[in-house]
Order: C-alpha cells, then structure tokens, then sequence
C-alpha cells in the first residue's frame, strides 16, 4: 500500500508565497523533512530568546569568576540560582522531569546531567562542563562552557579545544535551507581526525518557546539528512565528544537516573550555544 507523507507546511490563505515558502515546498517535494510553521520564531519571540541569552551567558560569566579547586559543584549550583533570581529569571533544569538542580555539572568521564553536589569538589587537572537554561519572561536560551581546573593534561586540554573547534565548525556548516545532517557531518569529520567518540544517545535540539523543541540536532551523520534548516529557526549546536569510545551509559549509583558516563570512563568534554539561522548563517543568541 502506497502511504503519501502529511504535508508539513502549507501556504497562508490569500498570501502570496515569499521566498522561505517556495523553497520549502521544493524541499518538501523532493521528500525532505521540513519544519512546521510553528517552528519559525517571529522578531519579537527571537528578541525575547535574545534577552534569555543575556541573562544565560552572564550565569556562565559569573561562574567563570568564582570556579577554582577546592569548591564543590552544589556552590556553582548555589552561584546559578542566586544570578537567576537576582535577574528575574528561572533556571529550567530546576525539577525538570525530576532533576533536582538548577544547572548541570559534569566532571571528567560525566558526559552530561551531572547533578551539583557538596561531595563532588573539584581537583586541580579536573574539566568540568556547566550547562545552563535560563527562562526569561517565558523565553528559554541554553549554553554550556568548558572549565579547565588550573593545569591540567594536554590530553584533556586537547579534547577540549577540539571540542569548541567541533561547535564552531557545525555552526559554520549550518546554512539557509541547508539541512541538519550537515552539521552533524562536519562535526564528526573534524572529531575523527583525532580518534575522538562522539556521543549519539544525545544531540541539540531546537529550543525558544519551549525547553526542547523540533529538530534534533545530531552531531554525527550525513550531508543533506535531517531536516531542513530555513530561516527563524532556533535551536542549540552542543557536541558532546569523548576521548575514546562514543557509547555511554547511566550511572547507577545515580538516585535521579540522570548522570550520563562515558563507556569507558575516558574524559567527555561538551560546548553549546543557542542559535538562530538567519537568511546569512546562523547568530549566536548566548555568548
């Protein structure tokens, strides 16, 4: 039996079709997975992800000015929450299908989710990725940095150069009426080149309106997959690379179920940033 796929988008009664209309009916045509209307983010809702973003990238701003050996990860988290109460924002991860912290803190072989804790203190030589997503008058912008704790291995800080080098070449990979699969592409050829894993159980997402939005943003796989990238879009490039294997597994002695590991127990390391395409490439909203 021969099923035709429900169309995606549709033209606007008694609206004559623009530009973003024809080329994504023609991608549609031919098959390819677009975006709904819904997904294309107005002027006033991609400022308002913008003014997220502000708040969001001063967390991370303000992280950076306290992290250091000998403080526990529960004092980052107690940094987060009192930055986004001081600036009239809400930390989404904050019991967010039973997280119980305000920002993620993942340490070494963590590979993300890890949850804050007064036991977890942090050791010269360690790296560390803090993930936050901040919620501002209903605006939601997410960003994670790297910190490296005083001098470390050139192995960690290989892996975490190489990392942001991932995050900035997916991010120049990503084009007007490109598609998803090319950043994943581009991501994974330059994580390769040094053996490198990365991580396929997780990806970005589109993000704005809501905590995870259409598409998933995988950060491996093949030129032309995935959806169609068309202007007004938002949504986070956040390449999760590990120093050995890609494959990862939850921590069991997690009581939240949440703590993502490498599989074997080699360091991870992760960069992100919120994005909105324009009709140009795309525009970091968190910086």
């Amino acid at each position: 039996m021969n099923f035709k796929r429900k169309k995606r988008w549709h033209s606007l009664p008694g609206v004559p079709l623009t530009e973003l209309d024809k080329q994504v009916m023609y991608w549609e045509n031919k098959g390819k997975l677009v975006p709904t209307r819904e997904l294309i983010k107005t002027p006033e809702q991609i400022e308002g992800i913008r003014k997220s973003g502000v708040v969001n990238t001063g967390v991370l701003d303000e992280v950076a000015c306290h992290i250091h050996a000998g403080m526990n990860t529960q004092e980052i988290d107690d940094i987060c929450m009192n930055y986004c109460k001081e600036h009239n924002a809400i930390p989404a991860c904050l019991n967010y299908e039973g997280f119980p912290k305000s920002v993620c803190t993942s340490i070494n072989e963590v590979v993300c989710h890890g949850i804050p804790k007064t036991s977890d203190v942090l050791k010269e030589g360690d790296i560390i990725n803090v993930d936050m997503t901040t919620i501002v008058d209903g605006y939601y912008a997410d960003a994670s940095r790297m910190f490296i704790i005083g001098k470390t291995t050139p192995e960690k800080e290989q892996l975490v150069r190489v990392t942001k080098e991932c995050l900035e070449i997916g991010a120049e990979a990503a084009k007007p009426y490109s598609f998803v699969g090319d950043i994943g592409h581009a991501i994974q050829k330059h994580a390769e080149k040094y053996h490198y894993g990365v991580v396929r159980d997780l990806c970005g997402h589109g993000v704005g309106l809501k905590f995870h939005e259409e598409p998933n943003v995988n950060h491996y796989g093949h030129k032309g997959t995935g959806m169609l990238l068309v202007p007004g879009m938002v949504f986070t490039i956040e390449p999760m690379i590990n120093m050995g294997t890609w494959k990862v597994y939850i921590d069991a002695d997690d009581p939240f179920g949440w703590e993502v590991i490498t599989g074997d127990e080699l360091p991870s390391a992760q960069w992100e940033h919120t994005f909105v395409m324009t009709e140009h490439g795309v525009e970091i909203l968190t910086h």
